[in-house]
């Protein structure tokens, strides 16, 4: 199973990429959705995207889509925030770790949750709760646009998780943002340094790199 390549992004958290989002004026920092652990909340990779719906009359089923997923990639699920029942439960956790799938992100919740933490499969989502999805909720798009957390996500985004959260890059703004959060983290490694080798206060060192204004947008650093 061959490992894709790192893409520069995945060296930063994503309270830095968050920042450099904000500087750019851009969206992208998916509210409400946490990682079942910390030890396997970093991970990073280009988004699978499946929306689900309420189920009809005659149910469709919550899909088979996992077939379709690459090694390295994210499976994205918008359940439109649902927490009554689950899309991703240990058959998918299993299959998905073995595959080299990088995580899971859900707007909604999970269950067998002891299958994803004794695999240390990273998953994030609005929690935890065992009732099924099935009949209850259906796949509705498979490789469309999906909304997780009231962030866009298209299939191909960059999408990077930490125990801080999830944030989503646009992959046609990916160079912009890498070059904000570039200038963002060595602003405040700056920061510490100066404070760390007693060479000013927080204060001081916070205006002379210009800390207070790293996530404005149209505000030279």
């Amino acid at each position: 199973m061959s490992t894709p390549p790192t893409h520069p992004l995945a060296g930063f958290s994503t309270a830095t990429v968050s920042d450099a989002l904000d500087r750019l004026g851009l969206p992208g920092s998916a509210y409400g959705l946490r990682p079942l652990s910390d030890n396997s909340a970093r991970f990073w990779g280009r988004a699978f995207t499946v929306r689900y719906v309420t189920a009809g009359a005659s149910p469709g089923t919550v899909g088979d889509y996992l077939d379709d997923v690459s090694p390295g990639e994210v499976v994205v699920l918008d359940n439109a925030g649902r927490t009554d029942c689950t899309v991703w439960g240990d058959i998918l956790t299993t299959i998905a770790a073995d595959r080299g799938v990088a995580g899971t992100v859900i707007d909604g919740v999970c269950r067998d949750v002891a299958r994803a933490l004794h695999l240390g499969y990273p998953i994030h989502s609005r929690g935890r709760f065992m009732r099924t999805g099935k009949d209850r909720v259906e796949v509705s798009d498979v490789g469309r646009p999906v909304s997780i957390g009231g962030v866009q996500v298209k299939a191909g985004d960059l999408v990077l998780g930490d125990t801080d959260g999830i944030v989503v890059v646009p992959s046609d703004v990916e160079d912009a943002v890498l070059g904000t959060a570039t200038l963002i983290a060595a602003g405040e490694e700056a920061i510490l340094a100066d404070v760390l080798a007693g060479k000013s206060t927080l204060a001081q060192a916070r205006v002379r790199h210009g800390y207070h204004h790293m996530q404005r947008p149209d505000e030279r650093m």
